[in-house]
Formats: C-alpha cells, structure tokens, sequence
C-alpha cells in the first residue's frame, strides 16, 4: 500500500513538473512575442522619425534656398539682413536634425515646431517681398510711362524749336534789306558815260533799297565793295573796314541812310586814282551785316 502511494505521489509530482514547464513555456513564450511586438513597434517609430526627420529637413533646405534666392532680388539692405539672419536659423536646425537620435522624439517634436514657426516666418517675407516687388514693377512701369512722356515731350519741344527757329529764320530773311536796279556807271571828268578805261574819273554805283516793311525803320549804313578782276577791293585805306560774318572785310564806299520802310534811291560814288585793268569787276552791297546785292561789270580798253 504504501508502495502504491509512492507511485502515485510521483507521478503528481511529475504532472506538476510538466504543468510548470508548459506555463513556464508559455510565459516565455508570452514575453519573446511582447518583446518582439514592442521592438517591431519601436523599429517602425524610429522608422517613422526618421522620415519625419528626412522630410523637415528637406523643407528646412527648401526654405534655406528660397531665402538664398531672394537675395538676389532684395535692394533693402534692412530686409537682406533680416532674411540673411532667419537663412542662419535654418541652417542651424537643418544641422541639429541630422544629428539629432531619431529615439529623442521629444527634441524632434521641438524642431517640428521651430520648423513650423520658420515656415510662417517665411510666408510673412513671402507676402512683404511680393508687396515690394508688385510696388517695384508699379514704379518701374511708372518711370517707364514717364520716360516714354519725356521723350514724346522732348521730341514735340525740339519739333517746336526748329519750327520756331524756321519761323525766326523766316522772320529774319523777310526782315533783310534788298537791293536792286543796281548799276555801276564810269563817268568821264565831265559827268559823261565813259567808254574806255583811259577816260573814266569816276564809278556811279547805284541802286535801290526796295520797300520792306518789315525791316526795323531807322539809320542804316549801306557799305559797298567794288572787286577788280584779280577780287581785290578798291579802297581808299585799309583801316576802312566793317564786320561781316564775325570777320572784318573792307569796304570801297560806304553811306549812312534813314531807312522807312519804303523804297528808298541810294547813289555812290569812287574815284578813280588807280590804275585799272581791263577785264570783269565786281560790286557787293552790304547792310546790316548782310550782302544785300552784287552787279558784275566789264571795264574794256
């Protein structure tokens, strides 16, 4: 009897033995699979952090470059310090997310929402460079229209001032004196038309200063050259001269009139107390600075 309860004694202790290996099979069994559970979990978040980490950290290269391109465009000095200042803040944290540990989420967390802080910074220099830039392009095409005024105003003053200067040319040329039925005439000792050089005393140059009246009225001094063949003048001094075409020429005769307006006889005379050549001569008349008449004649033997 007491055999037989041995017996059974052993094999309880067996079927505890058994039963505690299996639970104990089973415990770990239970925490191999939570543990692989929680690793596979923690894998997928460092994976998940990871790519949160890559994407920030493209969108902090992409905010860098946009403020790296904006310099270019920015003529503030104030606004490029400022953006050159922000530029550096996200290179700071682009540089602390690719050293950051993907397991720190909280400090991933941080910089998700430094990042987002740098992103609505950027929107509000987004708008403010928008706003300087559509007020540039207004005043650009402001000075566009006001250059393209000017220069319709400039051509319109220059069209004026030649149309003004052709007036005032105009104005000036119907002002001039005119002279005309200009004759030179040699006049023997007696007063009598001379034929051959040997028997003229004298030259009678004379003409008229035709109606005008537009001319100023006044004392005007007609001058008159008489040129030889060889167009050298007759004079009686070289000292008698007067201004023409800002140069000083000489003159043979010259008288002083009083000049209305109205046709108006001028005779003058020269002479003769040279020795003259056959050939053609030459008489310019002068008045106010301009040549107002010219007359050829042929002095045979």
């Amino acid at each position: 009897m007491s055999s037989e309860k041995r017996e059974n004694r052993e094999i309880n202790k067996l079927s505890l033995l058994i039963v505690a290996t299996i639970v104990l099979i089973l415990i770990i069994a239970g925490a191999m699979y939570y543990i692989y559970h929680q690793k596979r979990q923690m894998d997928e978040l460092v994976q998940s952090f990871d790519l949160e980490r890559e994407t920030m950290a493209d969108e902090a290269n992409e905010i860098s470059l946009q403020y790296e391109g904006f310099k270019f465009s920015i003529g503030n000095d104030s606004l490029l310090a400022l953006l050159n200042t922000e530029q550096a803040k996200v290179q700071r944290l682009m540089e602390e997310l690719r050293t950051v540990k993907a397991t720190n989420a909280r400090r991933i967390n941080e910089l998700k929402k430094e990042l987002e802080t740098l992103r609505k910074i950027m929107r509000g220099y987004v708008i403010q460079i928008d706003s300087l830039d559509r007020a540039n392009k207004q005043l650009t095409q402001e000075k566009e229209q006001f250059a393209r005024r000017y220069q319709q105003a400039s051509s319109s003053a220059a069209k004026l001032t030649k149309e003004l200067e052709k007036q005032t040319e105009r104005v000036v040329l119907a002002s001039r004196l005119d002279a005309a039925g200009i004759t030179v005439t040699p006049l023997t000792s007696r007063g009598k038309t001379a034929k051959l050089i040997k028997q003229m005393e004298q030259f009678a140059v004379s003409f008229r200063i035709v109606r005008n009246i537009t001319a100023p009225v006044g004392e005007k001094t007609i001058y008159v050259q008489i040129r030889k063949p060889d167009d050298d003048i007759l004079v009686k001094s070289r000292g008698n001269t007067f201004t023409f075409e800002n140069r000083e020429i000489n003159y043979s005769m010259k008288k002083v009139i009083e000049y209305d307006g109205e046709e108006f006889p001028v005779t003058l005379y020269w002479d003769i107390e040279e020795f003259l050549s056959p050939g053609v001569y030459r008489v310019d008349i002068f008045a106010d600075g301009n040549l107002i008449g010219r007359k050829t004649f042929e002095l045979e033997k």
